[in-house]
């Protein structure tokens, strides 16, 4: 099994597009990237943690690669919207993408490129590629949160304008 790391904004939005395929075992909510040991999410929202709200999943790479996780990473996030994601803003919902391993680290750059290449976006890809550090799991009430709390989940996502811009840039 290997670990990987994304943030793609509020991490509600982030698991589903992961967690039914194949080879993936877990898709766990958290906090990665800043200074505060066992943050809460109160704290992280208001964005003087250094944390970005993050999902980690854990998966086989013989079953699912890497490069797949990015692929799906990409396509949920704008890539070039360095304040936050969506109706989400500040600190805490900027996009990164977290290496566990120099094999990640190079995997994630070539990506990166690739999608700057493509012509997909006018701007610049500003997404970070960041060392992973201490992953903080988030409360509990936020695990699986669109299959906890489904209306509330729904209305959020349909509000935010991220399935609109997704199907704009990528169907």
């Amino acid at each position: 099994m290997e670990k990987a790391t994304f943030a793609g904004g509020c991490f509600w939005c982030m698991v589903k597009p992961f967690v039914e395929w194949d080879g993936i075992h877990k898709v766990t909510s958290g906090y990665m990237g800043g200074n505060v040991e066992n943050p809460t999410y109160e704290q992280v929202k208001e964005g003087n943690t250094g944390h970005l709200e993050v999902v980690q999943i854990e998966f086989d790479p013989i079953v699912f690669p890497y490069e797949k996780l990015l692929d799906i990473y990409w396509m949920q996030i704008d890539p070039t919207d360095d304040g936050g994601q969506f109706h989400d803003r500040g600190e805490s919902y900027k996009t990164a993408i977290f290496y566990h391993n120099e094999e990640q680290h190079h995997i994630a750059e070539n990506s990166k490129q690739q999608l700057a290449n493509s012509g997909r976006f006018k701007k610049p890809i500003v997404t970070q590629i960041r060392e992973a550090n201490t992953f903080y799991e988030a409360e509990g009430y936020h695990q699986d949160y669109y299959k906890k709390e489904e209306a509330h989940y729904k209305e959020d996502r349909e509000k935010s304008g991220r399935d609109e811009f997704i199907d704009s840039h990528w169907k």
